[in-house]
């Protein structure tokens, strides 16, 4: 099982749930992140020195590493501050993300920087940008609004609900170590993670869409614990394999994992927005294997508790 090839793609907290319990069991992991993020403190770094966006980048390392806990602090360690402040103010910002931009310009390129970076916290894998460059995302809505930049799109900055996502370049140059990680892999997995703002933005780039097709790996599709008030209101399993298809005219992944337990009680800050996938009725019939298992975290119920669903996936490969 160990010498399973694995390929992740997304980037954002749910990729990172993942990874820390899928590294237990797997020795080659490859995590293709989203380059689509431009909120935060990383896209005030992306705005002020035209450069990657490097959170998800951070959060996947955090995830993946084998370093001493103290380092692993430096990585996520946070300067108080604001996260939405001005872009050229260090308040807020995230040391991690500093780090990755310093040494992506010791050594005069992004992919070189975040290798040393990796080399020095010890990662257990390898983690890529999904593109050769920093993309852009925009919607249509259902009123027929038009909703710009990630940020906007994750923070609910729109009227309706999101129809159709467009990323800009239509076909952004990707490194063909990305592609041959896909093509080589023994499973392929996508999300869990925002379906619009994180998952969707790596699977429909072409060339990538493209070596998933061609890919004779297992594929999987992981929904979230909980849908996501303005991204995927009520959304149904059935809802998030709808969008799939419709953005890469396939559904693509051959089995889907949905959380069953929702006896965790979200938490009360989130309750009223937040609300559970619904679970599927044993004799519905899909065009894909679905694994309903308990996935979910007990101590925080929007995610998926990492050790539960490294363990169900391994069960399924």
């Amino acid at each position: 099982m160990a010498d399973k090839k694995i390929v992740c793609l997304g980037g954002g907290i749910g990729t990172a749930n993942l990874l820390r319990g899928i590294k237990e069991y797997f020795s080659d992991i490859s995590v293709i992140v989203s380059m689509a993020d431009d909120g935060g403190s990383a896209g005030r770094l992306r705005r002020y020195y035209k450069t990657f966006p490097t959170g998800d980048i951070i959060n996947c390392l955090v995830a993946l590493s084998d370093a001493e806990e103290i380092l692993i602090q430096l990585l996520k360690f946070r300067f108080k501050g604001q996260r939405y402040g001005p872009d050229n103010l260090l308040p807020g910002q995230k040391l991690g993300n500093l780090m990755l931009l310093a040494l992506s310009f010791i050594k005069k390129d992004f992919n070189q920087g975040l290798i040393e970076l990796q080399k020095i916290f010890k990662t257990k894998g390898k983690i890529y940008p999904s593109t050769l460059s920093p993309i852009s995302i925009w919607a249509k809505t259902s009123t027929g609004h038009i909703v710009t930049r990630e940020e906007n799109i994750d923070l609910g900055r729109f009227k309706g609900q999101i129809k159709k996502l467009f990323i800009r370049p239509k076909n952004p140059l990707v490194d063909k170590k990305v592609t041959d990680a896909i093509k080589n892999a023994d499973v392929v997995i996508a999300g869990p993670g925002d379906l619009y703002t994180t998952v969707l933005p790596v699977i429909m780039v072409p060339d990538i869409l493209s070596a998933i097709r061609k890919a004779r790996a297992e594929k999987f599709f992981i929904v979230n614990v909980a849908n996501k008030p303005f991204e995927t209101p009520k959304y149904t399993i059935e809802d998030f394999a709808k969008a799939i298809e419709k953005h890469c005219q396939d559904i693509l992944f051959d089995t889907f994992f949905l959380n069953k337990n929702q006896n965790p009680e979200i938490p009360q800050r989130w309750k009223n927005e937040y609300k559970y996938v619904p679970l599927v009725n044993g004799d519905a019939k899909f065009p894909f294997k679905l694994v309903q298992e308990d996935l979910v975290s007990e101590e925080f119920p929007l995610y998926h508790d990492s050790s539960k669903l490294a363990k169900v996936i391994v069960g399924n490969i």
